[in-house]
């Protein structure tokens, strides 16, 4: 088993700084780390150690009846589990957890980068205001430019705006954390086309719970969880035969939940039937579980940050 990593711990950090296993930028780093963030060869993940991580509180359907009843030794297990798998195939960035904070894992949410662009999230919950600083002072350390953005417009990043990997195109959730001004406002900042898709399902609260772009323009998504001028926008977008629609038992498994990065798709389940599907599109699944996350609400993909991706 891989061994936890706790950002307190100098010495651990230090030594892998120094061994190339990965490559951690933690809260202090300055100015000067810009040119390694923003010209890294390959894609470049944000992740958040779960040292404070646990259900204190109920801000979604998952939450509920689950305060105290996680598992800390398990969750550390289970993001450790992730990390070992991603830092494989993709350079992983390491943010300074917050005591107090146990959402601050979910770092889907610190933010949607694109290039050197950082919209900052706005949390429509009070429990995870908070986070916005932390988040902040950490992209601005890293020298992204933070775009402005309005105070009355919740935005939760790339938990509810996700980029398509065939087109330059990005997809917005809304009507449940973000708002439905969200869409247009992204599309002002970044100059890309932006569609909004209303979600109408309390258990699929953002965008990445039921909603995963995959490369060459595949599509894996949960229906269900999008009203039907959504759903119909989808399917004037996406072609039929680049569609991946899953059942409830998929979706309530977080298997769209999921991080593709070089025809690997990391996921928390899936049933064998939605694998075959993937495989024959030519993606391989790799099922990594993350119960403990579930219970907050999140899975693989909430549990990171794409900080650089492939351009079209």
């Amino acid at each position: 088993m891989t061994e936890f990593i706790d950002l307190k711990d100098k010495t651990r950090t230090d030594s892998l700084l120094q061994s190339g296993t990965a490559r951690h930028a933690l809260q202090k780093a300055g100015p000067s780390d810009k040119p390694r963030l923003l010209s890294a060869a390959g894609q470049l993940i944000l992740m958040c150690a779960p040292s404070y991580f646990g259900v204190d509180y109920v801000i979604n359907p998952w939450m509920e009846h689950q305060i105290g009843q996680t598992d800390p030794v398990l969750a550390k297990k289970q993001w450790n589990d992730l990390y070992r798998h991603l830092v494989h195939s993709v350079s992983i960035e390491l943010m300074q957890p917050q005591a107090g904070l146990p959402d601050m894992v979910f770092t889907a949410n610190a933010g949607l980068v694109i290039g050197q662009t950082v919209v900052v999230s706005r949390f429509r919950t009070l429990e995870r205001r908070p986070e916005e600083e932390f988040f902040r002072d950490w992209f601005s350390a890293q020298g992204f430019t933070l775009a402005p953005w309005p105070e009355d417009a919740f935005f939760e990043g790339a938990g509810d705006a996700l980029l398509d990997r065939g087109k330059p195109l990005i997809w917005c959730g809304y009507g449940q954390r973000s708002n439905q001004r969200a869409p247009e406002l992204l599309e002002r900042i970044f100059g890309r086309e932006t569609i909004g898709l209303r979600l109408i399902d309390p258990r699929f609260y953002h965008l990445d719970t039921c909603f995963c772009p995959l490369a060459g323009g595949f599509l894996l998504y949960y229906p269900a969880a999008f009203d039907e001028a959504s759903q119909a926008e989808i399917a004037r977008r996406v072609p039929k035969e680049k569609r991946i629609a899953v059942g409830e038992e998929d979706a309530l498994a977080f298997a769209c939940n999921a991080v593709d990065l070089n025809g690997r798709i990391f996921m928390n389940d899936a049933t064998r039937e939605l694998q075959k599907q993937l495989e024959g599109a030519g993606f391989k699944p790799v099922l990594v579980p993350l119960s403990q996350f579930i219970k907050a609400g999140g899975a693989a993909k909430c549990l990171t940050l794409k900080l650089v991706e492939p351009e079209f």
